[in-house]
C-alpha cells in the first residue's frame, strides 16, 4: 500500500491553463506541481497519456485558498 500524498489535485486540463493556474497561485503563496503522463511515456520511451491532460496539485493544506482562485480565474 502506498503512503498517502500530502498533495490533492485540483485542476487538469491544457498546459496553458495550468501554467496560467500556477502563476496565480504562485503570486498568492501557493505552490503547486504538475503532472503530465504524455511527457512522462513519451521521456522513458512508449506512448501513452491524453494530451493536453496536465493535471495540477497543491498541498491539502492549501485546498481551501487554491480552490477559490481556480474557480474564480477559470470562470
Amino acid at each position: 500500500m502506498f503512503p498517502e500524498s500530502e498533495y490533492e489535485r485540483v485542476y487538469t486540463g491544457s498546459l496553458i491553463n495550468v501554467q496560467f493556474l500556477q502563476t496565480l497561485l504562485q503570486d498568492r503563496g501557493i505552490n503547486s506541481i504538475t503532472r503530465d503522463d504524455m511527457k512522462s511515456g513519451m521521456i522513458a520511451g512508449f506512448g501513452g497519456g491524453v494530451p493536453d491532460h496536465i493535471q495540477l496539485f497543491v498541498k491539502k493544506n492549501d485546498m481551501e485558498d487554491a480552490i477559490p482562485i481556480i474557480e474564480k480565474s477559470l470562470s
